[in-house]
């Protein structure tokens, strides 16, 4: 325990350390006091500070508040000057509006003038002197309530002197007015804050109402937003003030998107190549003025600025070229347009500017494919819908498997245009090292710059064969083996790109220094991931269309197979190996279901035969034993299994068969040492399904017959076992054999209306569990315990039924809910019991 000082005593502590807190803060006053006066102008006759001065300035009793007085600052602190300024300037405002609003019909015509034009310069000239006294948050204050004065003034003089001015006209007039003003009060009074950006923000609006009050055309009011847009650029680049160049780059940013919007607009509406002519000019002027500015701008500002000029351009050009060709044929137009983009390499621009250019040339490209690429998909997945007719005969021609929903005349430009891009990507990955020297000023590509565009080219040239296929609608037999052809080819990359580590570079490239050589490597990887997974989907599509007819699905299939089963065994690369491997796997297992299908054999009639599959990889697993594909390939034979499963589940016989089948493919499997933990417990399982589907197949109504027979041997050879074995697992020793009789005996119990099966179960379970508890044996006790509490559940389930029925309705909810407070306020008790049951378990054996 601590000791506790008598009052007196402890009272006589508290006073000695008060005494000591109320020395220390004397001395720290002092010392603050001589910091202030040394700090503060002196006088031109007073003497100059020295020694700080000697002792606490403190005398024995004094209060807290006593020491000597500090020099206090000259003025409020700097925030609460700002806060009392903004609250009087809004408070002035107010009241200028209200006045304005609400006092202006009271006056006549010459005392309304007199009033608002004497506030007006009274606020006006306040900063001025306000300045001279070094108040510059007081004056920008007062130039704020100048700045609303002025527009109540406008208001006033439209109201009063111009009431029948046309009210855009009126606010264009009156903006230029208002920008002139504050622009020269800025200027003159350049300390000031606010001035300049207003009158920046004022400018953005005279030359747009004007021309839409004068009711002008789009066009017109697209050259007024630029030429505002313009002017404010130029105040960006050479403005004085973070205010005013945000203000500008801001009112920037909206007239130029406004400005180029109207004139991409009037582009794409033009009727023909004259009328696209005038929108043209005004997006070709803006792309000269982007492009001007970013020769002056940041490195970010000039880079957004070429994007911005290579945009406009392209919109400008490709606007006139568009109105003289077909509908089908202006997405080509506007490619071609943005490929011309990429010259700027040779010009010498700056290089944020060219970059940005190259980035506009990169984002016309990408829209392009965005409205190409679709129907290469809708290609692919087309012969999706034939799932639900297999075989119902060759459509007519490659477009009549694909469905009707396509508008092949919209689309017959879009295998041009993946045509010409997949040919430009496969320049730049052939003569890459060429490309990087050429485009060195601007910036050299990395290696992944090159695989993207190994990999876009041949994305992009299967894409296109496809497509151009469908787009010409050839024949059903002649689309089948294309995309066949094309499988094989992809294939083939795919397997030369995972023996080399490359593509087909060839030797000059082989021979490239640098950049070019590591940019090789990152190319072929790419091309290589590539073309695998355009091999598979192309295969999953072409499986789709010969679905059509029975002699394209087992000539298509059949290929596949081989063709996976030879790059996998043609492969040394891992990856690829697995992939191919577990492709012609599925593939196989395909064609086993179309034989089923040929034979007209009913679902259940062909689960056996789905087993083909999974029985050769099986063999295939022996075979390949350690290694790494080995494994891919057993997973995907079960899975084909599932399937057999899954078919024959609603005839139970037809079930029997195939889980007897899965577990004899089980127990081959498990014949290896790597694969018999697992696929052991899986046929052990397997089998012991299999006879109970059988059992209830033929309506065995009394399963210990045929379960005792086996219960009892297999419990001698556990004894034994565990005789030799002493750390043996009762699980391995006793677990197979309590459950071939438990289990089954305990599912026959529960649909049993009679009383003597339940009871000789639960006899033997309550036997088991106590032989478990006394052995310590973990099996027998749990499964014991287990069934004897499922059995005595079912016994006790009419009268816990009875007994609910009766009680009242609320009683169930508000028993659970005692019992779980009761759980919660002993948590920590039940998790300790529960911990000490988990190692109790633990340690039987």
């Amino acid at each position: 325990m601590e000791h506790v000082p008598p009052p007196a005593e402890e009272l006589a502590l508290l006073d000695r350390e008060l005494t000591q807190l109320d020395a220390r803060r004397a001395q720290l006053l002092t010392r603050r006091a001589w910091l202030v006066s040394a700090l503060q102008p002196q006088a031109p006759n007073a003497p100059r500070w020295s020694t700080p001065p000697v002792g606490h300035g403190w005398a024995p009793g004094q209060p807290w508040g006593s020491a000597p007085r500090t020099a206090k600052p000259s003025g409020p602190p700097r925030s609460a000057q700002n806060v009392l300024l903004t609250l009087g300037g809004l408070l002035l405002t107010v009241a200028a509006v209200a006045f304005t609003l609400v006092s202006w019909g009271s006056m006549g015509i010459g005392g309304r003038s007199a009033v608002l034009a004497l506030v007006t310069l009274a606020a006006l000239a306040a900063p001025v002197v306000l300045l001279r006294r070094k108040l510059a948050a007081t004056a920008e204050a007062l130039a704020a309530l100048a700045l609303v004065l002025t527009l109540l003034d406008a208001y006033a003089v439209h109201a009063v002197a111009a009431p029948d001015a046309d009210g855009l006209t009126f606010t264009a007039v009156a903006s230029a007015v208002l920008a002139a003003l504050w622009t020269a009060y800025g200027l003159a009074l350049g300390k000031l804050h606010l001035p300049l950006p207003a009158a920046v923000f004022f400018v953005q609006w005279p030359l747009l109402l004007g021309a839409w009050a004068a009711g002008a055309p789009a066009i017109v009011v697209g050259w007024a937003l630029l030429a505002t847009a313009v002017l404010d650029g130029a105040i960006a680049l050479w403005g004085k003030g973070l205010g005013v160049r945000v203000t500008a780059g801001v009112g920037l940013a909206v007239m130029g998107s406004a400005a180029l919007l109207t004139g991409l607009a009037e582009s794409l509406t033009a009727d023909g190549p004259l009328g696209a002519v005038l929108p043209g000019t005004l997006l070709l002027t803006a792309a000269v003025a982007a492009l001007a500015g970013a020769w002056r701008a940041p490195n970010g500002y000039a880079q957004l600025g070429g994007v911005v000029a290579g945009l406009a351009a392209v919109a400008a050009v490709g606007g006139v070229l568009r109105a003289a060709v077909p509908g089908a044929w202006h997405v080509p137009v506007y490619l071609l347009c943005g490929l011309a983009l990429l010259s700027v390499v040779r010009t010498p621009l700056p290089r944020s500017a060219g970059r940005g250019a190259l980035a506009a040339a990169g984002a016309v490209v990408a829209g392009a494919l965005l409205w190409a690429v679709p129907p290469v998909a809708a290609v692919l997945l087309g012969p999706v819908e034939l799932v639900a007719e297999v075989w119902a005969g060759a459509p007519d021609g490659f477009r009549g498997a694909l469905g009707e929903s396509m508008r092949w005349s919209e689309t017959a430009a879009a295998p041009v245009v993946l045509a010409v891009v997949a040919g430009l990507l496969r320049a730049a990955y052939r003569w890459w090292p060429s490309l990087v020297r050429v485009a060195a000023p601007l910036g050299t590509p990395g290696a992944a710059a090159r695989g993207a565009a190994g990999a876009g080219a041949l994305a992009l040239g299967w894409g296109t064969l496809l497509l151009a296929a469908a787009t010409l609608g050839v024949p059903y037999p002649v689309a089948v083996a294309l995309e066949t052809v094309l499988v094989a080819g992809l294939l083939l990359v795919a397997v030369r790109g995972a023996e080399r580590g490359a593509g087909d570079a060839g030797t000059a490239e082989a021979e490239a220094e640098g950049a070019g050589a590591g940019a090789a490597g990152g190319g072929r990887s790419a091309v290589a991931v590539t073309a695998l997974v355009g091999a598979v989907g192309g295969a999953v599509s072409v499986g789709l269309l010969s679905l059509a007819a029975e002699a394209a699905t087992y000539a298509v299939f059949g290929a596949l197979v081989v063709l996976f089963a030879g790059a996998a065994l043609r492969t040394r690369a891992v990856v690829e190996q697995a992939v191919c491997a577990v492709a012609a796997v599925v593939w196989g297992t395909v064609l086993t279901g179309c034989a089923a299908r040929s034979l007209e054999l009913a679902p259940h009639e062909a689960a056996p035969l789905l087993l083909v599959a999974p029985a050769v990889t099986v063999l295939l697993g022996a075979r390949l034993r350690l290694h790494p594909v080995a494994l891919p390939v057993e997973l995907t034979g079960a899975l084909g299994a599932l399937v057999a499963v899954g078919l024959s589940a609603q005839e139970a016989p037809f079930l029997a068969l195939v889980l007897a089948l899965c577990g004899v493919l089980a127990a081959g499997a498990a014949v290896r040492p790597e694969r018999r933990p697992a696929a052991g417990y899986v046929a052990a399982a397997l089998f012991v399904a299999a006879t109970w589907v059988r059992l209830a197949a033929s309506e065995v109504s009394a399963p210990e017959a045929y379960t005792l027979p086996v219960t009892v041997p297999a419990l001698v050879v556990g004894v034994l076992r565990r005789r030799k074995d002493s750390e043996a697992s009762s699980w391995t020793a006793y677990g197979p054999a309590l459950a071939a009789t438990l289990l089954p005996s305990l599912a026959v119990a529960w649909t049993d209306p009679d009383w003597l099966r339940p009871l000789l179960l639960g006899v033997a379970a309550l036997v088991i569990t106590l032989l478990g508890a006394k052995f310590r044996l973990q099996a027998l006790l749990l499964l014991g315990g287990a069934v004897l509490a499922l059995d005595t559940l079912h016994e006790l389930a009419p009268y816990v039924v009875q007994v609910a029925g009766a009680l009242p309705r609320w009683l169930p909810p508000a028993l659970a809910g005692l019992l779980l407070l009761a759980a919660g306020a002993t948590y920590e008790q039940r998790l300790r019991e529960a911990r000490k049951l988990k190692d109790l378990l633990g340690r039987m054996r």
